[in-house]
């Protein structure tokens, strides 16, 4: 993995953990998370009649991802609303990886290398630290946080692999994910409006602003990591991205005001350990 890329990962995992932080704070997370999709949507129109129309066999793979995407909201907001930000994002986020080794090498044929499959496992060795015993308060571990965000990692490492590998099949990674955002938006949109209906308008008329940043953001970060997917591995890609654990506790400490402990620090450490070992292998 060149430095490039491995720099525009590390970029793409700090827009990644900045709109997960926006999508908890916010009062209506549904909502807030339907809104932002549909963001993104906003976001790639313009582009899109200057990218390339998916052939049929890439849009198999698209609208995958987008009931797989649709199943993840789900279960991220749901997590969100039962979990603490510094538990719960990093047990959704640091599993995926593990997963999407697994898968990679069992539906794509990609096997890593020795020196990379360790500092994956070493990077979610830190993220499952930092989620179990990272919290503020542990005396209070839910498990109904925990069932959710593993069920949000399964769905993390589905639409890894599926996108991993359509867009490996699309002429170009803008192609896919350009479409892959607009479609995703619109079916984001129309469960929003299935579920709460007219109400949806009234938080898209208060938070339109914030909305937009996140999907921006949203459609930014995934965008760089679907384009890195043509250029590397997969399983590396998926592990690299979750150094967006590391950002998001620097979010929870910084802007929710949770504060740094002995365990938070030595998941750290490996969290930042695996990294490295990612960057050498």
């Amino acid at each position: 993995m060149t430095l490039a890329l491995f720099s525009l990962v590390l970029v793409a995992a700090v827009m990644h953990a900045t709109w997960n932080a926006l999508i908890k704070t916010r009062s209506d997370r549904f909502a807030s998370i339907t809104l932002a999709t549909l963001g993104a949507s906003v976001v790639v129109l313009p582009i899109l009649p200057f990218v390339d129309f998916p052939s049929i066999q890439v849009w198999i793979w698209i609208v995958a991802s987008v009931i797989i995407h649709a199943g993840y909201r789900l279960f991220l907001v749901k997590t969100y609303d039962v979990g603490d930000f510094a538990q719960s994002y990093p047990l959704a986020r640091g599993i995926a990886p593990l997963i999407t080794t697994v898968g990679a090498i069992i539906f794509i044929g990609e096997v890593p290398e020795g020196l990379t499959v360790l500092g994956i496992v070493v990077l979610s060795f830190g993220a499952l630290l930092m989620s179990l015993r990272g919290s503020s308060d542990l005396g209070k571990f839910n498990r109904r946080a925990v069932g959710f965000a593993l069920l949000t990692s399964m769905l993390i490492a589905g639409y890894t692999l599926t996108d991993g590998y359509g867009v490996r099949l699309a002429n170009t990674a803008s192609s896919y994910a350009a479409w892959l955002f607009f479609c995703d938006g619109l079916c984001s949109i129309a469960i929003g409006f299935l579920y709460r209906g007219r109400g949806l308008l009234n938080v898209l008329a208060s938070e339109w602003k914030t909305n937009l940043l996140t999907g921006g953001l949203l459609a930014g970060s995934y965008w760089i990591i679907m384009w890195a997917m043509t250029k590397a591995p997969i399983a590396s890609i998926a592990a690299l991205r979750e150094t967006s654990i590391l950002f998001a506790m620097l979010i929870s400490v910084l802007v929710l005001s949770e504060r740094v402990t002995p365990w938070r620090v030595l998941a750290t450490v490996f969290i930042v350990g695996g990294v490295v070992i990612l960057r050498l292998g």
